[in-house]
């Protein structure tokens, strides 16, 4: 048995208006600071009032929120006794919204959460996602991703209750994103679609809004980053954050996840930057010992348009594509490039790899990787050199 889930998604231009139609008498907004400073959440209370609906703001979302931030936002829920839960911002505002759903659905922790677990949410609140950034796809996933400060890790969470009921692409909501953000979470949602499409875990459900993703991030991440102003690309890099999102949030991520992750919770790099720095040297590592992958990897070269040759020809010219689109994007494609100074990283590196190696992504690779290959990864990846084993 398996499952494919999606929220009822409203998209393309003035679909915050569908929130005219809601039917609740309390709203709970969880969202960050900058989007309060670009006014972005008064378009929404706008179209809540509309519908009679009262709104509370939580504003104290950080970027990685902590499990701190989410009792925080619970303690104030508790208070309000909302019946509809709104993330609005990037991936973290709408994680924690979804953390501090369950928290105050369910009347437990943060950590508590268990994916095997039932929690009934829905008999007390339900959610809506408006993302404000086209990277993390989360407003198509089930996924949370807090950070524990004090154990100085990042952890997964999440159950199929926490995928929201909504989801609603305006492209209103991300005309406004600087360049670097643009750069780094359209890379971030590249990597959902190129590990969605080629874990084991994906399905048939999964391979048609991953392909689509990436093609569609190819054709436009660089001018949404070369011209923030371009409705078109903007338009569709929101299509496929969360078309990539349906893909990975339905199958599962890869390696780059299971690196990003560890160097994230160790030298708190973002999380988009983190995605598109190791993504080809996973990509390497895993074509040069699976069939399967060097396969799926041809497939979305032939589709992209990128190359027509030999599988193994095909898939080198994708992860050129990769490094190609990293650069034009301002990205870094090395750690080194971010300035991390190689003695601390050398001497994190044990931790780097336990934390990789024990991510849940890592068993759904094609090619499941030993510490050993591991170590070797996050060395190249320090260096900017390929990985050639």
């Amino acid at each position: 048995m398996q499952f494919f889930g999606v929220p009822f998604t409203v998209f393309g231009d003035d679909s915050l208006q569908y929130l005219n139609t809601i039917l609740a008498k309390r709203a709970f907004i969880v969202t960050d600071t900058n989007i309060v400073k670009l006014g972005l959440h008064e378009l929404v209370i706008a179209e809540l009032k509309t519908a009679n609906i009262e709104c509370k703001v939580f504003d104290g979302v950080e970027p990685d929120p902590s499990i701190q931030t989410v009792e925080k936002a619970t303690a104030i829920a508790k208070d309000y006794k909302p019946d509809l839960f709104i993330g609005l911002g990037g991936g973290s505002s709408m994680d924690a919204c979804k953390s501090t759903m369950v928290c105050y659905c369910a009347g437990i922790g943060p950590l508590d959460m268990s994916p095997s677990d039932f929690y009934n949410l829905r008999a007390k609140a339900r959610l809506i996602c408006i993302p404000t950034t086209s990277g993390t796809g989360s407003e198509a996933t089930w996924a949370i991703v807090l950070t524990d400060t004090e154990h100085n890790r990042k952890v997964a969470l999440g159950s199929y209750e926490t995928l929201p009921d909504i989801a609603i692409l305006d492209p209103r909501m991300v005309m406004s994103m600087p360049p670097h953000v643009t750069g780094s979470t359209g890379l971030d949602a590249l990597t959902h679609a190129i590990e969605g499409y080629t874990v084991t875990w994906r399905t048939p459900f999964t391979d048609g809004p991953g392909l689509f993703a990436i093609k569609y991030i190819f054709e436009y991440l660089k001018r949404a980053y070369d011209d923030g102003k371009d409705e078109e690309a903007r338009k569709y890099m929101m299509y496929a954050a969360s078309q990539a999102g349906t893909c990975f949030g339905n199958g599962m991520a890869g390696l780059a996840h299971s690196c990003g992750h560890a160097l994230g919770g160790i030298f708190h790099t973002p999380h988009g930057v983190a995605m598109g720095l190791y993504l080809p040297y996973t990509m390497e590592y895993v074509a040069n010992g699976s069939e399967e992958a060097l396969q799926r990897y041809a497939e979305i070269a032939r589709f992209c348009g990128i190359e027509q040759g030999s599988d193994k020809e095909c898939s080198k010219a994708l992860v050129a594509a990769v490094r190609k689109l990293v650069k034009d994007v301002g990205q870094s494609s090395s750690v080194k490039d971010l300035k991390i100074d190689k003695d601390k990283y050398m001497k994190a590196l044990p931790d780097l790899i336990d934390r990789a190696v024990n991510e849940a992504m890592t068993i759904a690779v094609t090619r499941v990787p030993e510490s050993e290959d591991i170590e070797k990864m996050f060395i190249c990846a320090y260096d900017g050199k390929p990985v050639d084993f």
